[in-house]
């Protein structure tokens, strides 16, 4: 996350926002509309609450030019993507990895090439 910030939650809605956000690194609210999937019918007042409940929880800010507002994360995809992670892992399987990827290893039909690149994974992370 971002240095010297405690980490804010933030919603499964308010994720597909940022995941736009991350998408294009710098972009207006009338391109986070645009962008928006047509499925989730937001409208125009639904979206900006939700930027302004992002900028509260400190996790995106703006530039303002001219009318507009240019809106960026301060908040890393990846490093949100890890902690979000491990919540899970720790809130849904007492934070036991290997109960993960049981659950679903029993619940997923891989692929012949899906079970070896994730021997190579496992082979890659032994010899690390």
């Amino acid at each position: 996350m971002t240095k010297n910030k405690e980490y804010q939650q933030i919603s499964d809605a308010e994720y597909e926002i940022m995941k736009i956000i991350w998408q294009y690194k710098r972009i207006k609210a009338s391109d986070i509309i645009q962008n928006v999937d047509k499925d989730f019918n937001w409208n125009d007042r639904t979206i900006k609450t939700m930027l302004n409940r992002l900028l509260k929880k400190n996790v995106i800010s703006y530039d303002k030019d001219g009318k507009s507002y240019i809106y960026y994360s301060l908040v890393n995809e990846e490093d949100y993507k890890s902690i979000e992670s491990k919540t899970f892992i720790k809130k849904v399987f007492d934070g036991s990895l290997i109960s993960m990827f049981s659950s679903f290893l029993k619940e997923s039909d891989l692929s012949k090439k899906e079970i070896d690149d994730l021997k190579k994974l496992l082979e890659e992370k032994e010899d690390n």
